[in-house]
């Protein structure tokens, strides 16, 4: 049988086999997906939807882009996977393009966002334990709502008890701070420096995603910024999810005015082919042949993908899409918030990855709308059970900006006024 004919005849028997084969790791609406092109998609039924979860802010170009279709088309016909015990054309132009738009001078590549924050993890140590010269336990601070990958390590630093929970013993060398408290940070430098432990790093999202969709306050970063500088501590940002022109600006950092030495990047590189990288400064470059590696990362297949999605970006106009579509999309969510003063607190975002959070005293839950919305054709997530988040592909258009937001205010209109 063919695979076109597997798909699409994905009915209750193939769900069955699915859930009877498949671990249950993911609580996964009852939709299959079938094709995309642009911002919309279909399932198995033929029911069309608008995107605007795009992979959790993945599909950086949307569905079937023609330009990313043509580049990873000639590449699996070209050359798609050689070891890294050898020069790699394509990993080398795609490190030289992420360090000409970055403050980065080297990039280590590999294939997820957890597997990108894993080396950086590694790097902080390394350089405490080589530069710093802490002879026992370097410890890196996160942030309370943080979220930073599902492996042992990257979900030790990720600030929240639900995703640890059973997983014990977790990684040592991680402590918690609130996120935006800059006086948590100077207590929790000052409490944990002493005898053999030493703060190393501050590994931090320059925007929350998992957490709520919550911005970075700009006098918060500054400031941690010169703690680091003053220290010798590093800065390590997690632009998983805001990095490769998600908030309108190329990196998340960009938003706030200051350099990280070390930041990730993964979800929207190669547009929804998987990669991930780490990128750092020549001043904490202290990985050599040995310390790290990852067989599939930065093969030839998904760089190539991963430089025509820059490529695209620059040539298209899609930073400035984004910024426009972006406050096109704030502007009709707080106009909805505000006709529901009693659901609604606030909305929150940059560019297109944005939130609308539901008050804590009110029943209805984020999952509900989801729901909801995905009945009537609009494909939302969940960012924790009281903030809906809305992350379309870059490329959406001011039509489909405001069909979204249409669908929403009907949805809305039935779960509250029903």
């Amino acid at each position: 049988m063919s695979t076109a004919t597997l798909t699409s005849s994905f009915g209750v028997a193939q769900r069955e086999d699915f859930n009877q084969y498949v671990m249950n790791t993911y609580g996964r609406f009852p939709v299959t997906i079938e094709k995309g092109q642009g911002c919309k998609l279909w399932d198995t039924e033929g029911k069309e939807y608008l995107d605007f979860v795009a992979g959790i802010a993945t599909c950086t170009l949307g569905h079937g882009h023609p330009a990313l279709i043509e580049a990873v088309s000639e590449q699996i016909k070209k050359l798609h996977h050689v070891s890294n015990l050898y020069y790699i054309a394509e990993q080398g132009a795609l490190a030289k393009k992420i360090v000409e738009s970055s403050c980065a001078d080297k990039v280590f590549f590999c294939n997820s966002g957890a597997e990108a924050n894993e080396a950086a993890i590694k790097l902080v140590r390394k350089y405490a334990h080589t530069v710093l010269e802490f002879l026992e336990e370097p410890v890196i601070l996160t942030a309370k709502s943080s979220f930073h990958g599902r492996t042992l390590a990257t979900i030790t630093a990720t600030g929240q008890p639900k995703y640890q929970k059973h997983f014990q013993p977790l990684v040592p060398g991680f402590e918690y701070v609130p996120y935006n408290d800059i006086r948590a940070v100077e207590e929790a430098i000052t409490d944990i420096d002493e005898g053999d432990r030493r703060v190393a790093a501050i590994m931090i999202e320059p925007l929350q995603g998992e957490g709520g969709v919550r911005p970075g306050d700009l006098d918060y970063f500054l400031r941690l910024r010169k703690i680091c500088d003053d220290t010798g501590i590093l800065l390590v940002f997690d632009e998983v999810q805001v990095g490769v022109g998600r908030t309108g600006k190329m990196w998340g950092y960009e938003n706030l005015g200051v350099e990280p030495d070390i930041f990730t990047s993964a979800k929207g590189l190669a547009g929804g082919i998987p990669i991930g990288a780490m990128m750092c400064k020549s001043s904490c470059d202290v990985f050599e042949p040995g310390n790290h590696a990852s067989t599939f990362g930065g093969n030839p297949f998904a760089c190539a993908a991963a430089l025509k999605v820059l490529e695209t970006i620059d040539n298209e106009g899609i930073l400035q899409n984004v910024q426009a579509r972006g406050e096109q999309l704030r502007t009709r969510l707080r106009a909805i918030a505000t006709s529901y003063p009693q659901t609604f607190e606030e909305v929150r975002g940059w560019g297109l990855i944005n939130g609308i959070e539901i008050k804590a005293d009110t029943p209805l839950t984020s999952v509900e709308i989801v729901k909801k919305a995905m009945e009537k054709g609009l494909l939302l997530a969940p960012a924790g059970p009281k903030v809906v988040r809305f992350v379309p592909p870059l490329i959406i258009s001011s039509q489909e900006i405001d069909q979204g937001a249409d669908i929403l205010e009907q949805t809305l209109n039935e779960l509250i006024n029903p």
